[in-house]
């Protein structure tokens, strides 16, 4: 089961197939997060060469041809194992931000975590009501130098938020993951019927999973 958030509330909670027949499927796409939000990242304030852009992109294919590859693999195993949901592989440790919080604090809170995306909650519901990234953090705060500083001390709820895509905590790990590859995501929350957050899960949980306990057998 998946859901759509955005500053309204709940927008749509459904199966995978009605999320994919969506009308507004083109917008959602244009929410993705850049796949290289889960790549190290140079922070300085400068414009990437084409060399490195070039360097970065073929990395990505091959991470994700490595991925593709290992998914095959594991699903031709002949297995009577249940099927895992994503409840066993997400972090129930995940950070969230308020609304009221402010950019600065948020790309603070980034940095010191080593992370690229963060869940906003409306400060008074406590609901999820998107993800700012840090790409999307770094943009606000350098749109007009003059005004970096000043951009910077504002609060989140400033910024247009897209439409976040959640999963349910006893959603099948493999339409979790067929998700985040279709609309390039690096990360879900995973949100329960109630609309409180319970976790997230990134692609690096997933991998990890995969490459490290292949006695579960997951893609059975």
């Amino acid at each position: 089961m998946f859901a759509i958030y955005n500053k309204g509330g709940l927008n749509f909670r459904s199966t995978i197939d009605n999320l994919y027949s969506m009308s507004n499927v083109e917008s959602l796409a244009e929410a993705r997060n850049n796949t290289e939000e889960g790549l190290p990242k140079d922070h300085s304030i400068k414009e990437k060469n084409k060399e490195q852009g070039q360097n970065k992109k073929s990395f990505e294919q091959h991470l994700e041809k490595d991925a593709a590859n290992t998914y095959k693999e594991i699903a031709n195993i002949d297995t009577k194992e249940p099927i895992f949901h994503i409840s066993d592989l997400m972090r129930t440790d995940v950070i969230t931000l308020e609304s009221n919080n402010t950019v600065s604090e948020a790309y603070e809170i980034m940095e010191e975590n080593e992370i690229r995306q963060i869940p906003i909650l409306d400060e008074q519901t406590k609901k999820i009501i998107g993800m700012v990234t840090h790409k999307v953090l770094l943009d606000y705060i350098f749109d007009d130098l003059e005004y970096a500083e000043h951009n910077s001390q504002k609060t989140l709820d400033n910024l247009e938020l897209r439409e976040v895509i959640t999963a349910h905590p006893v959603t099948d790990i493999r339409r979790v993951a067929k998700v985040m590859v279709d609309f390039s995501l690096t990360a879900i929350p995973v949100v329960d019927e109630n609309d409180n957050i319970k976790g997230i899960v990134s692609r690096a949980n997933i991998l990890k999973a995969v490459a490290n306990t292949p006695p579960l057998q997951i893609w059975g």
